[in-house]
């Protein structure tokens, strides 16, 4: 058997099984969110050891490799004809190949179109194998500051339509902490329709050179937003005071003093 393919936690696995009929394994590789040197040993010697990455963006996974001398061959999976491209990888994992999911930055599967892949490999009983590191979810929790024994994970704010922050505003009513992915220019539309009372952590390009993180008040962190505002944002909503839009929270506040003046 290869050398290349041998990984400790499924060693023992292989043994029985002949190089002639094994089938291959799937690795979901977290990598770097920005800072290459972020990945882990274990994520470094798996790209290089396996026969094919599968990457959301080539381009990006092209110069990781690249920093840490992997020369394993890339190809595209993602973001269109995920079907056909996951028939294709499947295929070559029957056939014994071993392949490594990645995505553009952190944890495959997050906010990320790799699950269509792993659910198809578990479909035909092909090995998955988790190879943690790196998450903006994570990364962006444990720099807010706010108490995480529980949070809830909104996605990625792809606009701030009307729709969009009425979810969004019943997410933070929720226990815990809110996150969300979103771009830098829609940051500014989406804090002016949240209450200014509402605790938030914006943080900007995470491990980059560039990282910028700004916590305070949804009123206060407005005050302090960068009018360039570009590059990619984890937004960390906070405690749930004041967390109703401003007109609703007008019509409250104007409700509860009118109640306030009839009872006296």
């Amino acid at each position: 058997m290869p050398a290349k393919r041998s990984q400790q936690n499924v060693g023992a696995s292989r043994t029985s099984i002949s190089p002639s009929n094994r089938k291959g394994i799937l690795y979901v590789v977290a990598v770097s969110l920005g800072h290459p040197d972020d990945v882990t040993l274990r994520a470094v010697r798996t790209l290089r050891d396996v026969d094919l990455i599968a990457s959301e963006d080539p381009k990006i996974t092209q110069a990781l490799l690249m920093y840490h001398g992997i020369q394993t061959t890339v190809t595209s999976y993602g973001p269109r004809n995920l079907k056909e491209k996951a028939a294709v990888l499947v295929q070559r994992l029957r056939q014994g190949i071993d392949v490594a999911l990645v995505s553009d930055c952190g944890s495959p599967l997050v906010a990320d179109p790799g699950s269509f892949l792993v659910a198809a490999a578990h479909a035909h009983d092909i090995p998955v194998v988790p190879i943690p590191g790196p998450s903006a979810i994570i990364t962006a929790l444990t720099a807010a500051g706010f108490s995480c024994d529980s949070f809830y994970f909104f996605g990625h704010l792809p606009s701030a339509s009307a729709r969009t922050i009425q979810s969004l505003i019943d997410s933070i009513k929720r226990r815990g902490p809110t996150v969300a992915f979103c771009t830098g220019t829609v940051v500014p539309h989406i804090l002016k329709a949240i209450s200014p009372r509402c605790s938030v952590a914006v943080a900007y390009d995470m491990t980059k050179p560039n990282e910028r993180i700004i916590r305070g008040t949804v009123g206060e962190v407005l005050e302090r937003l960068s009018p360039a505002g570009g590059g990619d944002v984890t937004i960390v909503f906070g405690e749930k005071t004041g967390t109703d839009s401003n007109a609703q929270g007008v019509r409250r506040s104007q409700s509860l003093s009118s109640r306030r003046i009839n009872t006296r």
